[in-house]
Order: structure tokens, then sequence, then C-alpha cells
């Protein structure tokens, strides 16, 4: 495609360009002179969209968090419990559709206001519940902590979902292990199965909330 037929530049074409990137080369690949080619302009053009590489991943991050949004109605008949389950397995889905997502997302800055929509909501079915305003904040806060950590080891080992890094096989781990066999055998509770043991953690957390608060 030469110049004059080429598509405007801006924000979002930039920030979907790169999150088509970051899933081929990974967050260290990553480049303001990659995102150029991939875009067919020099470098220097992306300035007048971002100041710096932080600034945008910023954009990136918030790019992930609106198509996450879109793909996760929520509804209005649900528990706080099932609202938080909700929004974990959402947001680790959305961490996870892209290589190194949950580094890109985390200490990232929101662009816009978009995520005021879905927090005011959620805010507001955990303070119905009897959450007090600081209790809800630690509760959404907690679950969003504990998908992004989560999602950053399990995206250590699997860099997106299927693909396994050398170096993880559990069954030689055990082999060099086999005088701890506790720690041997607790390889597969770590590096295997990431499906159940987020849903089981993610269950913890919802638990402590519960008994923490007094909520039920």
């Amino acid at each position: 495609m030469n110049a004059r037929n080429r598509p405007p530049l801006d924000r979002k074409r930039v920030a979907d360009a790169a999150l088509k990137l970051l899933d081929e080369t990974g967050l260290e690949g990553l480049t303001l002179s990659a995102i150029g080619r991939e875009l067919g302009v020099k470098a220097p053009a992306l300035y007048w969209h971002f100041k710096d590489k932080q600034a945008l991943l910023d954009e990136m991050a918030t790019e992930m968090y609106r198509r996450m949004v879109a793909q996760m109605p929520l509804s209005p008949t649900d528990t706080w419990r099932e609202r938080l389950r909700t929004y974990g397995h959402g947001l680790r889905g959305a961490l996870r559709g892209h290589r190194d997502g949950a580094r890109v997302f985390s200490g990232s800055r929101f662009t816009g206001i978009e995520h005021a929509e879905q927090m005011e909501e959620n805010l507001r079915l955990l303070t119905a519940a009897g959450f007090t305003l600081p209790q809800a904040v630690r509760a959404t806060t907690t679950t969003y902590l504990y998908t992004v950590g989560f999602v950053i080891e399990e995206q250590g080992v699997e860099p997106l979902p299927g693909e396994r890094r050398e170096g993880y096989d559990v069954g030689e781990r055990a082999r060099m292990l086999a005088d701890f066999p506790l720690a041997a055998a607790a390889g597969a509770e770590i590096f295997a199965d990431y499906d159940r043991h987020f849903e089981e953690g993610l269950e913890l957390v919802i638990a402590g909330i519960a008994t923490r608060y007094g909520v039920d």
C-alpha cells in the first residue's frame, strides 16, 4: 500500500499494530522502529501520537481493556461473588490474548475513562451487598492484583495458550528433585493445569473477602 492509499495514522491504529506485533515478538521486541515498519512509516512519525514507549504501552493496555469490556457483558442480577468471578475470568482472558499481555497491562495507566463505567457498576453492586466503599475497593483491587500476578507468572511458562517455554517440563523437574518428593510433586501444582489453578485461587480470594468483611 503506497502512502497515498494508506489510512491516516492515529492512536488506535498505532495501538492495534503494536498489539499485533506484540504477539509476534513479545515485549522485548516491541520497539517504535518495529511498529513503524509494521505501519509503513518512520519511527519519528509515532512521536506525534506517543511521547515515548510507556505512553504507547498505556494506550495498548487501554485498548486491551476496551476489548475486554466489549466481550464481557455484566448481568444486573449478579451477586457480588459472581461479579468478581466474571471480572477475574474476563481479565485473565484479555491478558492471555496477547503475548506478554499481563506485563503490558501491569503498571500501565488508562488513557481514557472507559474503565470508570464498569468500576462504578462493580462498586455499586458491592456496596449494595453490604461492603463499605473502602472494603469494596479492597475486594475488587485484590481480585485484579491476583489475576494480573497470576497471568504474569502463567505467561512466563506459557507465553500464549498452547505454547510452552523450554525448560518447564514437569516430569524432568520431578526427576531433578527426586530427593525432595514433596517439592517434586508440587511441580504439577505450579506449572501445569493453569485453568484449574486460577479457578481455585480465585475462589480462595473470594472466600477470603467474604470471611474478612463478614459479607455473605
